[in-house]
């Protein structure tokens, strides 16, 4: 029966209340608990990223919803689980089925491709790639020499950082910022 029901697994998107889409597949996972759907709901997907900003001059990361108001779960739709999923609390719905219809399962594809960019966001959780050179002039956007231009001197890739020379009252400063803190003219 179990091997029946494996086999049988499509994705599917349901509709969530957005901004909650964490705490929907919480209900969700509660839900298949209480009922007994473990056979036939294996994954409950948020498609995030992880987006680098600037704050107090520290480089926080924080995660970004990719879709959101979505949820993506693999399921085997088969007697109650659709009901039983329309019903959690937060959701409103299958995507592409219509209203009470029977919800439409995502092409391989669509799926591979999502999958593939969640994949890629782990992996490249810290790889920045250096888009600066040695020589290069760029625009400080953060700390006391904000918006002043400097000349790169040097690049750490390690510690993701740049040596700079900023020109003050004509005459020239040492600096180091790490890439987050300037931006190219």
């Amino acid at each position: 029966m179990t091997y029946q029901v494996q086999e049988n697994m499509k994705w599917y998107v349901l509709r969530v209340m957005g901004g909650k889409e964490k705490k929907t597949v919480a209900f969700i996972e509660k839900e298949i608990e209480r009922v007994g759907m473990k056979d036939f709901i294996s994954q409950i997907l948020v498609p995030t990223e992880k987006v680098y900003q600037i704050r107090n001059g520290k480089k926080v990361s924080k995660e970004r919803n990719f879709f959101p108001g979505y949820v993506l779960v693999e399921a085997n739709l088969s007697g109650e689980v659709p009901h039983i999923l329309r019903n959690v609390t937060g959701v409103l719905g299958f995507l592409g089925s219509t209203k009470g219809g029977v919800p439409v399962p995502m092409r391989q594809n669509e799926i591979n491709r999502i999958l593939g960019k969640v994949d890629e966001m782990t992996l490249a959780d810290e790889n920045i790639n250096i888009p600066f050179v040695v020589g290069e002039t760029v625009k400080v956007i953060d700390g006391p020499f904000n918006s002043f231009h400097a000349e790169i001197e040097a690049i750490d890739e390690q510690k993701k950082k740049l040596k700079l020379m900023v020109k003050i009252f004509g005459r020239k400063t040492p600096l180091e910022l790490n890439f987050m803190q300037v931006e190219k003219i």
